[in-house]
């Protein structure tokens, strides 16, 4: 069975779609600008459950994971459109109304304004369709594509810990529920993630993308872009250090970090005579971009292994 991102190469090289493959659509707007399109769906059961978060939760993060195709394209946010499918034992209570007062809220933090959207009424599971509209210099967009052998790999902020979030939803824990500190922090990394817009537009990155499958995943996506291979040092990622109160064991917490995907933290290369900006300190080198096409390696405690994407597919390969 051929995977998502089987079926979209397809439709763009059947259909010559030559401005598919990036976070964001990038289209002319006018000397000085470029607009930034992107569109994600969300389906109950499938990307979120509502017996684990809250409607504003919720609702922030149908934002949130588009304000981060945003910032994996170094603009900045405008407009948005929302569409709902709806249950009607949803549309009967106030779920909606706290739905939109959490969309709201991150909004009016990046002065996202609301121009437009659907509702409709769904047989059973919720779902969400979120479009935002933004804006880059003309021709300052990052695409995936720019990563040349040489290059540094970073990562903002730590990764992991949306996915140690995710596994202590799997086993029961609830964000209502009297938690420790560490506990909670994991699953607010889950439910409640936080674009990378305070850094993207900042970054003189050759190639750009947020973690929203997993790191290996996601270093694919610009390795195969790019034409590219990697090096990745397993003892530099950065993994998120809550994990260390729930696993003890350090191949979980690779593991985790590697293929857990939803941190939405930014994932660049740069030219290494190039300097970081330095009023962020939570970027971090990883590995470096290699002449190798398409084999992304591994080096942990001095061996070398294939660093294989296993992030997540809605429909994978066989």
């Amino acid at each position: 069975m051929r995977s998502e991102f089987d079926f979209i190469h397809h439709i763009k090289k059947s259909y010559g779609l030559g401005r598919i493959g990036d976070d964001c659509a990038v289209l002319p707007k006018s000397e000085e600008k470029d607009i930034l399109m992107t569109a994600d769906m969300l389906v109950e059961d499938i990307d979120f459950r509502l017996e684990w978060t809250t409607p504003e939760f919720l609702g922030h993060k149908a934002l949130a994971v588009s304000l981060s195709d945003i910032a994996a394209m170094a603009g900045r946010p405008n407009f948005a459109m929302l569409s709902l499918g709806v249950p009607e034992e949803l549309w009967k209570g106030d779920f909606l109304d706290r739905f939109y007062a959490g969309w709201n809220s991150l909004a009016r933090e990046f002065e996202v304004e609301l121009v437009g959207g659907d509702v409709s009424r769904v047989p059973e599971k919720m779902v969400i369709d979120s479009i935002v509209l933004g804006e880059v210099e003309r021709g300052r967009a990052i695409p995936r594509s720019g990563a040349r052998p040489g290059d540094k790999i970073y990562l903002t902020g730590s990764v992991g810990g949306a996915a140690g979030g995710l596994k202590l939803l799997e086993s029961g824990a609830r964000i209502d529920q009297g938690l420790d500190r560490s506990v909670r922090g994991l699953i607010e990394r889950q439910l409640r993630p936080l674009p990378r817009l305070d850094v993207s537009g900042h970054l003189r990155a050759s190639a750009l993308i947020d973690l929203s499958d997993g790191l290996s995943s996601d270093l694919g996506h610009i390795c195969e872009a790019s034409g590219v291979g990697a090096v990745i040092y397993a003892e530099q990622v950065p993994i998120d250090v809550r994990l260390d109160s729930i696993f003890s064991s350090p191949d979980k917490k690779l593991h985790l970090a590697l293929d857990g995907g939803e941190d939405f933290e930014l994932l660049f290369t740069m030219d290494s005579k190039k300097n970081l900006p330095a009023e962020f300190t939570d970027l971090t080198c990883i590995g470096e971009i290699t002449a190798n096409v398409g084999k992304i390696e591994l080096i942990r405690d001095g061996v070398a292994s294939e660093l294989k994407p296993k992030g997540f597919q809605h429909f994978r390969s066989n």
